[in-house]
């Protein structure tokens, strides 16, 4: 609930700071004393639009705080604070403050961490609700209504909007499972052509290194089988040196046994002739080593250039192709078992559209119900607020299937007529403001165990109405504020007498200075203002006794 409010340089306030319980509150003050003021103070930490008119003439800033205390922090605002990364410690009030400046723009914080203004929008129906002459929120919008019922039902909307999510869930897996087949069904050709022409191929891992590797060695044979081949022309020609050799040894051979010395020359001969011959045999044998099929080389290289082509065709590494065959006969065996996955999941997603349609018939139903009741419960109070001509009526209707939502398949709106036989009328096309205000009351007092914000404000509910009426409107706003919090502001000395608390509003004038303060009243000083609002500007013996009397009689 609100616990308290500063307001400093705001049109006629200067410095403000009030403190408020719990039960019913009243603001009393004459016409003009600005009690519209402090109701403005209030819109904007809630998020109203700022208004640079609102800071007090010569000031270059104006500033309003409003401090809010829980048992409990309402989820709503706790789902909000969170996703805007702040946190408020339990039993920790939440403090709102807005500051404006004269010369336009304003910042918005929440216990002292800067926010968007969005933010204070987006909490401030779970923090006050206001209504007023020309309210066109709260219970007058349309779009609460629905909610309203359904709290009054006790629906399990809970578990309706989860029942829609899974539907919604089957939904969207069977669209996706359907775009998929349909897509391989267009690429199924060309899978077929392209894995049949991988398949003709067999590419394996590896294989590019092992070709590359062999085409690389083949090539080098046949270079070095050229030299080879000259070599062998030199070793093994008439004139070769290996020839000569062996002349110089026979007739090294015929002269040798003459001298020790030639003796030695022939067997060093003879060695150089030895390693000759080895030599004559290992270009032999490495002659005969690279020796290769020509047409294998070229077998060598097409294989190789086919593999790579096609890697280049499917934008990937040579290596990469047989996962590239295993992926298209994944596809196509997709393509096969696709039926069969969506007949299953068509089933899931019936059985999930049955099962919400179910739940959504079963909170239709207790809407219904619901809806009688609550008619019954408002006619009851519409008498009582000289109300008695006038019908209330909460039309359920039936949406179109694509309106159908986690909410359900219903729309509900509250209805009223005022006259005998004119027609029902959304509640916000009621031309008097009075009877909006006391439908509003009417119908927050048929709902009031159904809860809502945590601060309720009537603003001049009680205008144009008097005695019985007036004594019904303070007697209904006692009620509903037994359970939390409620302020009104009143010119109803009936609804006076019923608070708890009582502040006046009152202007005051320094030479050229006008100025507006709030008095927390004391009793003597609520019999005053009680007798004032009952005589008017001269209070008499007869209106202080009569206030006596209200006082007494609450």
């Amino acid at each position: 609930m609100l616990t308290r409010l500063s307001i400093r340089n705001i049109v006629l306030i200067e410095a403000l700071d009030l403190d408020f319980g719990r039960g019913l509150g009243v603001l009393t003050g004459e016409t003009g004393a600005g009690k519209s003021i402090l109701l403005d103070a209030l819109g904007l930490v809630l998020g109203d639009r700022a208004d640079s008119a609102l800071v007090r003439a010569g000031q270059d800033k104006a500033s309003v705080a409003a401090s809010f205390e829980f048992a409990a922090l309402p989820s709503a605002i706790a789902e909000a604070l969170d996703e805007a990364d702040l946190e408020i410690e339990p039993g920790e009030p939440l403090i709102i403050r807005r500051q404006l400046k004269a010369d336009g723009g304003s910042k918005a914080f929440v216990n002292d961490q800067p926010v968007g203004v969005a933010l204070l929008r987006e909490i401030a129906p779970a923090l006050v609700e206001l209504h007023g002459q020309h309210d066109d929120r709260g219970l007058v919008n349309p779009r609460g209504h629905r909610m309203l019922l359904d709290r009054y039902a006790g629906a399990d909307v809970d578990a309706l909007a989860a029942a829609w999510r899974e539907w919604r869930a089957a939904e969207e897996r069977l669209a996706d499972a359907r775009a998929e087949v349909e897509q391989a069904k267009e690429d199924q050709d060309l899978l077929l052509a392209h894995l049949a022409e991988l398949t003709t191929l067999e590419p394996q891992a590896g294989e590019e290194a092992r070709l590359a590797e062999t085409r690389a060695s083949m090539q080098k044979g046949e270079k070095l089988a050229g030299d080879l081949e000259e070599l062998r022309h030199i070793w093994e020609g008439s004139d070769s040196p290996l020839a000569a050799l062996r002349v110089a040894a026979r007739r090294l051979d015929r002269i040798a046994p003459e001298h020790p010395l030639l003796s030695e020359a022939l067997a060093a001969l003879d060695r150089a002739l030895v390693e000759a011959g080895e030599a004559e045999d290992r270009l032999a044998m490495a002659a005969e080593a690279m020796i290769h099929d020509p047409a294998e080389l070229e077998a060598a290289e097409t294989r190789l250039f086919e593999l790579r082509a096609i890697a280049r065709k499917h934008r990937c590494e040579v290596d990469d192709l047989p996962g590239k065959m295993r992926d298209m006969r994944r596809a196509l065996d997709a393509i096969e078992g696709g039926e069969a996955e969506l007949d299953a999941l068509e089933i899931g997603a019936r059985e999930a559209g049955e099962a919400y349609r179910q739940r959504a018939e079963a909170v239709h139903e207790a809407r219904l119900a619901a809806a009688k009741a609550l008619d019954k419960a408002v006619a009851a109070e519409l008498a009582p607020l000289k109300l008695d001509a006038a019908r209330f009526l909460t039309a359920i209707g039936r949406l179109p299937e694509e309106r159908w939502g986690a909410h359900g398949i219903d729309s509900v709106e509250f209805l009223i007529a005022t006259n005998p036989g004119a027609d029902f009328a959304p509640l916000n096309k009621i031309a008097s403001g009075g009877e909006l205000s006391r439908f509003i009351l009417a119908l927050k007092v048929a709902l009031a165990e159904q809860g809502g914000a945590a601060t309720v404000i009537f603003d001049e509910i009680d205008r144009g109405v008097g005695g019985a009426v007036a004594s019904a409107i303070g007697e209904r706003l006692a009620r509903l504020a037994d359970s939390g919090q409620l302020l009104a502001v009143t010119h109803s000395p009936q609804v006076a007498a019923r608070g708890r608390t009582h502040y006046l509003i009152a202007k005051s004038s320094e030479g050229t200075v006008t100025k507006t303060g709030v008095t927390l009243l004391d009793q003597a000083g609520r019999q005053e203002e009680i007798a004032r609002m009952l005589s008017g500007a001269e209070v008499t013996p007869e209106a202080r006794a009569q206030a006596d009397r209200l006082l007494e009689g609450v």
